[in-house]
């Protein structure tokens, strides 16, 4: 079914993101702050969050645990699905792959390219699965590592050979976490130091609020409501402009339609030049309105500033 983009509803859009950041940092804790989160410890970490920010949650030993566990029915009381970690999500993924297929796997228990291949799409095909399907927001933590590019030192997120494409294609964000002195970041835009992703206004660096035993732990959960109202702004300006548009080729081919000879011509043409245009409106209409001085037979000439009939055997020409 082919549908008009200004018919998607506020509130319908879930998120993907990815949040990157050293051992220690927090990360963990901050994906946490998303709207009511099921914890998919595949690293078996809970225990060093602290009891007040930790949230149910499931320890998947292999990859065939995650896919019993994240059915319609298990998960339908919660709104976000947090990954931690992807690299081991994406090792158990690997251990699965080979089980089933030995040609994607080596002889020292790695990944062939072919295994790399297969690990690749099936972790595009979760966060489909879980993102289309499921209808949750995802979040997916990732330790960093630190490799050097010439006298720079980059981070990167820590995972095996050639998967790092396939996990940042899906993202709708993906941030690192730092230090900057005694504040907590996050950045969301690319930089020297680390590859990161932006969409619908969220970017640059954003100051993660120091959680306090009073304070609530819902960084994600107010950046997801930021990230929607920045949406349905965005569709709302887009509605506008579609029906401006729409006014616009109504009014100009009503204008158009009046033209069958230089007398109606030059009594429209005004009518036609204040015409408020709105996206593509002005390339068409100046189009439909040269192609109907051409069929008329029609001249602008500039001296007179009118349009006139062609002489026998001029070049036709278009409007001014």
């Amino acid at each position: 079914m082919i549908r008009n983009p200004n018919d998607i509803q506020e509130g319908a859009k879930k998120i993907r993101v990815l949040v990157a950041g050293y051992p220690g940092i927090g990360k963990s804790t901050l994906a946490l702050s998303a709207p009511n989160p099921l914890h998919i410890d595949v690293d078996f970490g809970i225990d060093r969050i602290e009891p007040r920010y930790r949230k149910p949650y499931i320890q998947p030993r292999n990859y065939d645990e995650i896919l019993e566990d994240l059915t319609p029915i298990n998960v339908k009381d919660f709104d976000t699905l947090v990954f931690d970690t992807g690299g081991k999500l994406i090792s158990l993924m690997s251990l699965w792959a080979i089980k089933k297929d030995p040609k994607y796997g080596q002889r020292d228990g790695s990944l062939s390219l072919k295994g790399y291949g297969f690990v690749g799409k099936e972790f595009v095909r979760l966060m489909d699965y879980c993102f289309y399907e499921l209808d949750k927001n995802i979040i997916i933590v990732f330790h960093a590592t630190e490799e050097k590019d010439g006298d720079n030192t980059r981070l990167r997120i820590k995972v095996e050979g050639q998967t790092k494409n396939n996990v940042w294609e899906p993202m709708d964000l993906g941030g690192f976490v730092e230090m900057y002195g005694n504040d907590r970041t996050i950045g969301f835009s690319n930089c020297e130091r680390y590859f990161a992703k932006g969409t619908r206004g969220i970017s640059g660096i954003r100051k993660i609020p120091a959680l306090t035993p009073t304070s609530p732990n819902d960084f994600f959960t107010k950046l997801f409501e930021e990230y929607n109202a920045k949406a349905t702004a965005e569709i709302e300006r887009n509605a506008a402009e579609q029906a401006a548009y729409e006014a616009a080729m109504i009014a100009g081919s009503a204008i158009v339609a009046k033209v069958t000879d230089a007398e109606t011509a030059n009594a429209n043409m005004a009518d036609f030049k204040a015409i408020d245009h709105a996206l593509t409106s002005s390339k068409e209409l100046t189009a439909l309105w040269n192609d109907k001085i051409k069929a008329c037979g029609l001249m602008f000439d500039k001296v007179l500033k009118k349009y006139t009939p062609l002489p026998p055997k001029e070049e036709e020409k278009g409007a001014e």
